[in-house]
């Protein structure tokens, strides 16, 4: 395996600007990222730095066949309004939406169906609350009747998966 080092960018000390600090320690975080504690050489403060790689999430084929990019906060906005009066804390919002954009992230794509990141999501939301899950599954899976909504429940009730 060939590796080549980039150059390293400056970390500026947070209290002072100084351009040199030294690395104490390194971890990995739990949403596999690297966080290093470190000591500025001017001021000798302590502070810790946060790494996480960017990777490209695809683009999201909708219905229709348009194409639009992946958009965190449209996802976060869907989330939010089925958890909506639920007992449900933010940061479990906040996991089912990192651990979705991670996901398909991963998947290493360049495109992905809106059916596959909302099958993603609803596996999520099932797990979470069930309320919440039902609401975000009358919108995704267009359950237009009350007799569709029904069958969604009783397959929720009976364990099943989703049957749209």
């Amino acid at each position: 395996m060939c590796r080549f080092m980039l150059p390293e960018k400056i970390m500026r000390c947070p209290y002072c600007g100084f351009e040199k600090t030294r690395v104490l320690d390194t971890s990995h975080d739990a949403r596999g990222g690297i966080r290093r504690r470190r000591s500025c050489l001017n001021c000798s403060q302590r502070f810790s730095t946060h790494e996480r790689a960017i990777l490209a999430t695809p683009l999201v084929v909708k219905r229709g066949g348009i194409r639009e990019e992946f958009s965190r906060e449209k996802l976060m906005s869907g989330i939010r309004l089925s958890c909506e009066k639920r007992p449900v804390a933010a940061a479990d919002v906040e996991r089912v939406v990192n651990e979705t954009e991670f996901e398909l992230q991963r998947l290493g794509k360049a495109e992905v169906t809106s059916r596959y990141v909302g099958d993603l999501v609803m596996r999520k939301l099932r797990d979470l609350d069930q309320v919440a899950y039902i609401r975000f599954a009358t919108v995704y899976l267009r359950l237009d009747d009350l007799g569709a909504v029904r069958d969604e429940i009783n397959r929720l009730l009976e364990g099943g998966t989703s049957g749209s």
